[in-house]
């Protein structure tokens, strides 16, 4: 489907990241490259082949819009945020994507378990949980915005550069309660891998991230991908529901 008609193209375009051929999604799996998954997509979203840094503004995505692309861009970067219409409990996602230079996104587990997608690629600051593939600080918004903890690390900074396709892989158990509601385990990243190395295994979570953090939790909630911080493509992503144990 093409989400938008035309685009203006930049001039100057560098860091071409190609798509990869849109294969069968493997069994078992539920492919989220389809706008009717999710409960709104703006217009702006850009359906596309390719997309390439822009050389005189790295920190800008450009894209044409191309019938039969497996490729999704978010506009100029400031687009409402994707839903998915389903809820999931116990489940493993898969996703690849690029972001432009200091760029920022996310993967959210019910809508407010936060997997960071950030530009933090050959960083020399200390990684926390606003690093690429952390688990992204609570925060007070109550006053602006402020962190009021470092969220979880991820092991190893797996970060690739600008303009090139990375991949997140996640595997969710959701948190358990007992027949009148309340919570008896904690939420946990069973494993996460981005662009093939380990980043969090085993690793509770003790509450949902970001400005969420004192939300009622639940035992489903939906998929959210993060599209109004910065520019941000995606390609092959899918969901997978796991056996509850």
């Amino acid at each position: 489907m093409r989400l938008l008609l035309s685009l203006p193209l930049f001039t100057v375009l560098a860091a071409l990241a190609p798509a990869a051929p849109a294969g069968p999604v493997p069994e078992g799996w539920t492919d989220l490259m389809k706008p009717d998954v999710w409960k709104k997509v703006d217009p702006k979203w850009i359906v596309t082949d390719e997309v390439k840094l822009n050389a005189e503004k790295a920190n800008k995505l450009a894209a044409t819009a191309k019938d039969g692309g497996t490729v999704w861009v978010n506009g100029d970067g400031r687009l409402p945020n994707l839903y998915t219409k389903q809820d999931y409990g116990d489940c493993e996602v898969y996703m690849e994507f690029v972001i432009a230079k200091g760029s920022n996104a996310g993967l959210k587990l019910h809508g407010v378990y936060e997997v960071q997608i950030l530009d933090s690629f050959d960083t020399k600051k200390k990684l926390t949980g606003d690093s690429m593939g952390g688990i992204y600080p609570r925060a007070d918004d109550s006053k602006g915005y402020k962190h009021i903890d470092e969220g979880i690390a991820p092991k190893v900074n797996a970060a690739k550069p600008p303009g090139e396709w990375q991949t997140l892989d996640v595997v969710w158990r959701s948190p358990r309660f007992d027949a009148k509601g309340e919570k008896t385990a904690n939420a946990v990243v069973v494993k996460a891998t981005l662009n093939g190395e380990v980043i969090h295994e085993n690793q509770e979570l003790k509450t949902p991230t970001g400005a969420n953090w004192n939300k009622k939790e639940t035992a489903t909630g939906p998929l959210m991908l993060q599209a109004d911080h910065g520019p941000f493509a995606f390609r092959n992503v899918r969901i997978k529901p796991a056996q509850k144990n």
